[in-house]
């Protein structure tokens, strides 16, 4: 079993959201305090073309069990919500998925 935990950044008017400060900071922060690889989106539209991005960001971490994310989060959360203000005003949403299929690159 692979997991999967997304922390997805809605978008909205008048938010704000330091990419440079997310991707070069904050990131390589929650990598190393997780434990865990990551992937940062960066949202540029939605699902039809023209149409706005519903998520200004988004990271993915990847962990073997929901066990691993959860003894990792308890330890690090403190500093990671701390550093939230430092890149932006969007609360987030935290999913975390079990992975079910993957395709072969």
């Amino acid at each position: 079993m692979s997991v999967r935990v997304s922390v997805l950044y809605p978008a909205g008017n008048g938010k704000r959201f330091d990419h440079t400060y997310y991707a070069g900071k904050h990131m390589p922060m929650a990598g190393q305090l997780l434990g865990a690889r990551y992937e940062v989106d960066r949202g540029v539209g939605g699902g039809m073309p023209g149409a706005p991005a519903p998520y200004e960001a988004a990271c993915h971490f990847w962990f073997d069990t929901v066990a691993d994310y959860e003894r990792a989060i308890g330890n690090a959360a403190p500093r990671l919500m701390a550093d939230i203000p430092n890149y932006t005003d969007i609360t987030p949403i935290i999913q975390v998925s079990e992975v079910v299929s993957r395709s072969n690159p």
